[in-house]
């Protein structure tokens, strides 16, 4: 479901361009390497990836572009693709061999005819250049290494299987994952996955990283694993996905490690922040018989009594409580005035911005201006949906630099007097306004950029679902952050899923018919049930979304309100579920990462330059025996993933490199003093549990029974919803 956005009245190392020492540790030698009258090879530090259109090489490739990891892509259905031959694969540069491509992505073991060229320059330089591949969707059966299904296998529907990272698994790629996991079943009607298990084949060199019980019997079948053959290495992947599935997500990093041997250039981390917007403010009240919020600009003026929603001392207890439990700091995004006007209305006293300045220290605090005005253009409200005022001219009337200026620096000096600790760069506006926000006002309020600049605010907070990309407001970036479908103007479950039944209904059930009209949104089947519709649909949906940002490699923040943390307390049911299924999912070495605003903008700001030179071809990364070599443009932090170990070589000595994370170490950082670039020296052994350790062997039971000769490959569903 589309959200509908309504009104309310562990960081990472800076990396820079350089030289990447590695040794790979456990790789057969090529024959190149070998012979000792040839130099050692270059290999180019980018993927191949060859696609046939299917849902599993892309998600393959967007998880490459989510990390910043170059590649190429060829298409096989494309008129005038390349031809795979030795040309296209390995050249020479400067008299020496050279590998154009450290790992190879087929959409299955054979895309191409069977005994043809391509395929044959493909098993060739993978032998000469010890180049791993990777096989995104196959069918089981010998040649992947595998018996075939019918041999006491499984073919058919994977959804909501449960997959257990075997032992060689957790050794080896997958070291990140705390052990199982369960296959996504989001609708039962459809087919979402579909799959092969089945057991290695007697004498094939297999090992299995990831597998699942057979379906009607006793035993297990592999879903992902490594088939060493005729000098070559496969990760034999027998289940479809597309990116967004959560058992996709889980998989893709050591995926991609495995390929990479654990060294590649791109970061990687799983990111998790919450703000939480209005605090010390009101939030108004969704009214249940009237559905919409009065006080606010979607209930034509003077409709209804505002009911406003404000936390209390003992919410704020909570909040400490949780924060510390789950050891996750909350941040809030306050607005002094708010105190100020509760004072003046209850005799000098407001025991919550009491309680909240002594437990200041539980949490972080983010300016949301004093008075949370709309700072955009002036609101015509006499109507609903609210205009833009206009002069006689029809030219906007915006609201003015001193009075944004005023409302950024009026809350800082609040902030002060209260020892809030404070970041002065960082600023949520009140409903992110002053930023374009259609239909009523398509541009920035043209004074905003020089409030900010009178401020010194540099990172400025925007609603990821209407404007995603971060970009430049006078001397700020723009930080989005995610809207949580927790709404701002209810404490209460069954408001919320009044609410909700409103906007996701059709106009014959009752509802506002907004999902009907929208070509993104859908409507529910039915309302939810007033008692239950919280807890059992909209607390797991929520999560299940969040938790798909999490997965993707996506730092920006998610909010929620102040009125979520009171009552009810509804957020919390949504932020425990999040948080539980993440601490049965990963190890103990992959932790949630938990930024700041600021780290927030930082990051997408290096990630962007990053991304802006691989896709011009402006980065060169390559490995000459245990040397790798990176260059970028001047200015530009290189980004790159190495093994644990790794250290840095500067010229007064080695530097520990990067921060742990997920069985490797991984960051950014510039170059040294006097060097043009970034030198890194890996362990010659890797660590076991390493990607780069290389798997654990097993020996492969005889099978049952023959098997069946000529079994063809069926043809399956895609996995893209």
């Amino acid at each position: 479901m589309k959200r509908i956005r309504v009104r309310r009245t562990i960081r990472t190392t800076a990396l820079g361009a350089g030289a990447l020492i590695i040794s790979l540790g456990g790789l057969p030698a090529s024959p190149v390497q070998a012979a000792a009258a040839e130099p050692a090879p270059r290999i180019d530090l980018r993927v191949l990836v060859v696609s046939d259109g299917g849902p599993a090489t892309a998600a393959i490739a967007a998880e490459l572009d989510s990390a910043g990891t170059p590649y190429t892509v060829v298409d096989l259905a494309e008129t005038g693709r390349p031809v795979i031959d030795a040309a296209f694969l390995a050249d020479e540069v400067d008299g020496r061999p050279r590998a154009r491509f450290q790992a190879v992505v087929l959409p299955n073991d054979q895309p191409l005819p069977a005994g043809s060229q391509e395929m044959a320059a493909l098993a060739a330089y993978e032998r000469a250049y010890a180049i791993p591949q990777v096989d995104a969707y196959t069918y089981a059966q010998p040649q992947a290494g595998l018996e075939y299904p019918v041999n006491g296998g499984y073919a058919g529907p994977v959804d909501g299987i449960t997959a257990q990272v075997t032992p060689a698994g957790k050794a080896g790629p997958f070291g990140y994952l705390d052990g199982a996991f369960d296959f996504e079943d989001n609708d039962p009607s459809v087919d979402e996955s579909w799959g092969f298990l089945s057991r290695p084949r007697a004498g094939a060199d297999f090992t299995t990283y990831v597998d699942a019980p057979v379906p009607g019997g006793t035993s297990r079948g592999s879903l992902v694993g490594e088939y060493r053959h005729d000098g070559r290495r496969e990760l034999v992947v027998t289940f479809v996905a597309n990116r967004h599935q959560q058992q996709f997500r889980l998989l893709a990093r050591g995926i991609v490690d495995w390929m990479t041997q654990g060294t590649r250039l791109g970061t990687s981390r799983n990111w998790f922040s919450v703000h939480v917007d209005d605090v010390l403010a009101a939030d108004d009240r969704w009214d249940t018989e009237l559905d919409c919020t009065p006080g606010d600009v979607d209930c034509p003026p003077g409709q209804g009594t505002p009911d406003p929603i404000r936390m209390t001392p003992d919410d704020v207890g909570r909040a400490v409580e949780w924060s510390r439990s789950r050891n996750f700091t909350l941040d809030l995004a306050f607005n002094g005035g708010g105190s100020v006007e509760y004072r003046e209305e209850h005799g000098g006293t407001d025991p919550l911005a009491d309680r909240l300045t002594r437990d200041r220290g539980a949490f972080r605090w983010i300016n949301h201006t004093y008075d949370h005005p709309y700072l955009g253009c002036e609101q015509d409200v006499s109507v609903v949906p609210w205009k833009c005022a206009t002069d006689p001219d029809g030219s906007v009337r915006y609201i003015g630099r001193d009075e944004i200026s005023r409302q950024i620096a009026d809350n800082r000096q609040w902030a002060e007097r209260a020892g809030l600790p404070l970041e002065n760069g960082e600023l949520v506006t009140g409903e992110h306004s002053g930023l374009a926000l259609l239909p009523q006002q398509p541009e920035d309020n043209p004074h905003l950029a020089p409030a900010l600049a009178d401020n010194g605010v540099t990172w400025l907070a925007s609603d990821n679902s209407r404007d995603p990309v971060q970009r430049r407001i006078g001397p700020a970036l723009t930080v989005s952050r995610h809207p949580m479908n927790v709404f701002y103007n209810v404490g209460r479950a069954a408001e919320q899923v009044d609410e909700y039944n409103w906007i996701y209904t059709s106009r014959a059930q009752g509802g506002s018919g907004i999902c009907e009209d929208s070509a993104t949104t859908t409507c529910l089947d039915a309302p939810l049930d007033p008692a239950t519709g919280y807890t059992d649909h909209i607390v797991p949906l929520e999560a299940r979304i969040a938790m798909g940002h999490v997965l993707a490699n996506d730092p920006r923040p998610h909010f929620i309100h102040q009125s979520n943390l009171a009552e009810d307390r509804i957020a919390y049911p949504v932020l425990d579920r999040i948080l539980d299924q993440y601490a049965a999912l990963y190890a103990d070495n992959t932790p949630l990462v938990s930024p700041r605003m600021q780290d927030v903008g930082a990051e997408l700001r290096e990630r962007a330059a990053w991304d802006r030179a691989v896709k011009s071809g402006q980065v060169t990364a390559y490995r000459i025996g245990g040397t790798v070599t990176v260059t970028a443009p001047t200015g530009t932090a290189v980004r790159a993933t190495m093994p644990s170990g790794t250290t840095r070589v500067l010229p007064d000595g080695p530097a520990a490199f990067g921060e742990p994370y997920a069985c490797t170490v991984s960051g950014s950082l510039p170059p040294g003093p006097g060097q043009d670039g970034v030198t890194l020296s890996l362990p010659s052994a890797p660590a076991a549990g390493s990607p780069a350790a290389g798997p654990a062997r097993s020996t492969v039971p005889a099978p049952d029974g023959p098997v069946p000769p000529g079994v063809a490959r069926p043809v399956v569903p895609g996995a893209e919803r």
